[in-house]
């Protein structure tokens, strides 16, 4: 009888099936600010110190340059002709801030397009004699300026350590599983290396997760989302909505079970709209699409749920 009850026991336990649905994103938002992980700063004054030992040398610079140039037009040009990288972006940035604001950094950078810059910005750059005596009513260093290059400095790092951690949390938590990425600073993984006739080939994502059979088990993107909203917002929810309908459909048409996965964490989840806009994005597939935060990946990132056809 004991051999008997042992049996059925044993029967119900290998046919038992866990009808509990997983939680999603959204089934988080009551106790939201619990699930998010915040990245530590630095306090002002504090940074000053360092700030303007750091930045010193790019005013130095750029007062030797300012005072060889007969135009706003010549600075730039002899701005372009910096050979250190690291210094010339930070020489655009000064230049951006004494003589033309309204001149994206991004555009300062290639060197190709100073001239459209200079034609198509150049009637509002501020007199090379204005910017002279801009820069000469402050001291070098000038605290104010170099504070706010410093905010540039660590501009991308919250995200870096957010990927870093995900990859060293998967890693732990999957060790029969593989990441592929870059871990830190990198370049992007493009799908055209994931799907040789992938139909838009350039399309970035930050990591790919396969089995020991090297079969794709899902694509993913990691991003630190901070304290800014409104378009910043719009912007990153709605890229990730269209990439993972792309996604979505490519792997359908092939009868993939490929999953896609959002790792998102920071205080701009709290901002907004942007819980529910997540939330929203999950729902394309709850089978096959997961946003999650750092604090959700060991009950909502499992292996079943990976490898589930």
């Amino acid at each position: 009888m004991l051999v008997f009850s042992y049996l059925c026991r044993k029967i119900r336990e290998a046919t038992y099936i866990d009808f509990t649905p997983m939680k999603s994103f959204a089934d988080y938002k009551k106790d939201a600010p619990n699930w998010i992980t915040m990245a530590s700063g630095e306090f002002y004054p504090d940074i000053l110190l360092d700030a303007c030992e750091l930045y010193k040398p790019v005013l130095v610079l750029f007062d030797q340059l300012l005072k060889s140039s007969e135009s706003s037009a010549r600075l730039l040009q002899q701005i372009t002709e910096v050979k250190q990288v690291w210094m010339k972006v930070q020489l655009y940035r000064v230049f951006r801030k004494y003589v033309s604001p309204q001149t994206p950094v991004e555009m300062l950078k290639k060197k190709s397009m100073i001239p459209m810059v200079c034609a198509q910005y150049g009637k509002n750059f501020r007199t090379i004699d204005r910017v002279q005596a801009a820069f000469n009513s402050r001291p070098i260093p000038d605290e104010a300026l170099c504070a706010v290059l410093w905010e540039y400095k660590d501009r991308g790092q919250k995200g870096y350590d957010l990927t870093e951690r995900f990859f060293t949390m998967f890693q732990s938590a999957m060790p029969s599983l593989t990441i592929e990425g870059p871990i830190r600073a990198g370049a992007d993984v493009q799908m055209k290396s994931v799907f040789d006739d992938y139909p838009n080939p350039t399309r970035p994502v930050d990591f790919v997760i396969r089995d020991k059979k090297d079969n794709v088990l899902a694509i993913g993107l990691a991003r630190y989302d901070g304290d800014r909203g409104g378009a910043q917002e719009d912007d990153r929810t709605g890229g990730y909505s269209n990439c993972a309908k792309e996604i979505l459909a490519y792997t359908k048409k092939h009868h993939l079970s490929t999953k896609v996965i959002f790792v998102n964490d920071g205080p701009g989840l709290l901002l907004g709209s942007m819980w529910n806009d997540y939330s929203n994005i999950e729902r394309i597939d709850p089978e096959k699409v997961m946003v999650l935060t750092l604090r959700m990946l060991g009950e909502r990132l499992t292996f079943k749920w990976l490898t589930k056809k």
